[in-house]
């Protein structure tokens, strides 16, 4: 028997050797419990109706300098993107056009989605750097970029965030797809034969290039979608 049928033998015999679960909530006996510590570092969601957020506090003004040295680089000064990075401001009564510019004051739902990611991602390269007061404060600095916020010494917190609501929020809703008859009914899917005529092609997709990188690299770009 060759060296590689033996491993095999030895996986499979030691795979069949594994005890069966305990009943309801066994284990196989891998890892460990998480500890409180280790719950609470992964546990950084925010929610819409501020359930998660970190105590703390920051104004617009110290947002400008956190963004000035640590974003703007990318974002540009006034969030209006440099290169191919993501624009922040900007985009108001686009999103009807056939190219809707999709930022913070345009397109997206709840405030909540800017401190999470911001908190969870940014600077780029350099993720989970900030404080928990920086955040803010950057957050607050985003809201002035898209004149949701006017006011320089404007300082958002934990007290006062779920009180801002972004221009966009009222035309994001809840997915009624369950609810429609076809899924009350739980009917099967077509899968054959389900179209009279034959299937054709009568759109193709625009080239998406929505990751930075070159323009005549379709690669680097975030590649071509038909």
């Amino acid at each position: 028997m060759s060296k590689f049928l033996k491993s095999l033998v030895v996986v499979v015999t030691t795979a069949t050797a594994v005890p069966a679960l305990a009943g309801e909530g066994g284990h196989f006996g891998l890892g460990r419990a998480a500890t409180p510590d280790e719950i609470s570092a992964w546990d950084i969601d925010i929610r819409p109706d501020g359930a998660g957020l970190p105590e703390g506090r920051g104004t617009v003004a110290q947002g400008e300098e956190i963004f000035t040295e640590q974003c703007a680089v990318c974002h540009g000064d006034f969030g209006e993107g440099t290169g191919r990075w993501p624009v922040l401001a900007g985009g108001q009564g686009t999103l009807t056009h056939e190219r809707p510019e999709k930022t913070i004051g345009s397109y997206w739902p709840y405030l909540s989605t800017v401190y999470d990611y911001v908190r969870r991602a940014m600077p780029y390269g350099n993720a989970r750097s900030m404080t928990d007061d920086e955040v803010y404060a950057l957050t607050a600095y985003l809201l002035y970029l898209n004149d949701i916020v006017t006011d320089e010494e404007f300082e958002l917190s934990r007290e006062n965030f779920t009180e801002i609501h972004l221009p966009n929020e009222a035309n994001f809703i809840e997915d009624g797809r369950p609810d429609e008859p076809f899924n009350e009914k739980k009917t099967p899917l077509c899968m054959t034969d389900c179209k009279d005529s034959a299937v054709e092609v009568t759109m193709r997709a625009r080239i998406l290039d929505v990751t930075p990188g070159s323009a005549d690299n379709d690669g680097a770009a975030g590649g071509a979608v038909d």
